[in-house]
């Protein structure tokens, strides 16, 4: 499955807005989630309403930052990477590499 970039850096974008708004957003219906750890602190949500549209909720606890991939065979080489996290003065930061 190919994506350009720009789609993924903005369905990404939906993953993080919601962490850092400053009310709580009312919750996406998103169908479909698993845990990603055996202690059950990564929580990922996601779901699709078209074929090139999908959302992303990922629930974690961090000390300020969070990476998420993306790969088409479950492996680093060739995988989307994105970062992102609030710095001590409350600024954002988002990339996509």
């Amino acid at each position: 499955m190919a994506m350009s970039f720009s789609r993924i850096q903005g369905m990404l974008f939906l993953l993080f807005l919601p962490c850092f708004c400053s009310g709580q957003p009312p919750a996406p219906l998103l169908r479909f989630s698993t845990f990603l750890d055996p202690s059950n602190t990564v929580h990922l949500r996601w779901d699709h309403d078209e074929p090139e549209l999908m959302t992303f909720e990922l629930q974690i606890h961090t000390t300020g930052w969070v990476a998420f991939g993306f790969s088409p065979h479950g492996e680093l080489p060739g995988s989307d990477i994105v970062i992102g996290g609030v710095f001590p003065n409350s600024s954002i930061y988002f990339s996509v590499s």
